[in-house]
């Protein structure tokens, strides 16, 4: 099994599990990945996934480039299995080691990403003249800002995890082994609030970062006036504090 689904408490644990390639992905596991991602769009009691990769060597090191034409580039979720699709819910990577090239493509698609100080991070796919295919271009630049991404994407240079922290690459920076049990506490977090109205303050800032801000306010507002029931309930809750 070169990807594995499993429950931990409101959290979908994807992992991919190929140690013996850094976790590469080939056009199997492009394939698991997919399935493992449609099995949490549709698991209504999990309500955050985390993605790994199995050992502490390696996130992901991306595509693997000894099976590169299993790789459908055309793929309508993407050559790794689901770049090209948007999550209804959140996500979150958790890092040890290598996480680079498709791997990055990889981390970047997750809304946060939890890292150990042994992490790397690079698009080392530069070095071999294979393409950011997976979304690395669009989301890199989203979450580091254009210049630092330029930076990444031309040299092709590997970043250590303190860098990756100041840069605004990772989210949470951890010891080593503690990366999936930190996430799972981040994620256990994110799932304790109400989830309609996270899931759709989440879509609102995700699908606005790209629009004017007139249209972006009309989003927020619009998507809003659809949570103003659980809005008024949560309000009598706090009332009824003592």
């Amino acid at each position: 099994m070169v990807v594995r689904y499993e429950r931990s408490g409101t959290a979908a644990v994807v992992t991919i599990d190929r140690p013996e390639r850094h976790n590469a992905v080939d056009g199997d596991t492009a394939k698991a990945l997919l399935d493992a991602f449609n099995r949490f769009v549709e698991d209504d009691d999990a309500a955050v996934m985390v993605l790994t990769g199995a050992g502490e060597k390696a996130f992901c090191a991306g595509a693997d480039l000894k099976a590169l034409d299993t790789l459908d580039a055309d793929a309508p979720g993407g050559p790794m299995g689901f770049t090209r699709l948007l999550s209804p819910k959140p996500t979150i990577a958790a890092i040890s080691g290598h996480c680079v090239a498709g791997g990055l493509e990889l981390a970047l698609w997750c809304d946060l990403r939890v890292a150990t100080t042994t992490a790397t991070f690079g698009c080392l796919e530069r070095r071999w003249g294979v393409p950011l295919i997976d979304g690395g271009t669009q989301r890199l630049p989203r979450v580091i800002g254009t210049g630092r991404a330029l930076d990444l994407v031309l040299t092709g240079r590997t970043v250590d995890a303190e860098e990756a922290l100041w840069i605004g690459l990772i989210t949470r920076l951890v010891d080593p082994g503690d990366h999936v049990t930190r996430a799972l506490a981040l994620a256990e977090e994110i799932a304790a609030h109400p989830r309609a109205t996270t899931n759709s303050d989440r879509r609102a800032l995700l699908e606005g970062e790209t629009l004017p801000l007139e249209q972006g306010l009309a989003l927020e507002a619009a998507l809003g006036r659809e949570r103003l029931t659980a809005a008024h309930d949560g309000a009598r809750r706090f009332a009824q504090r003592k």
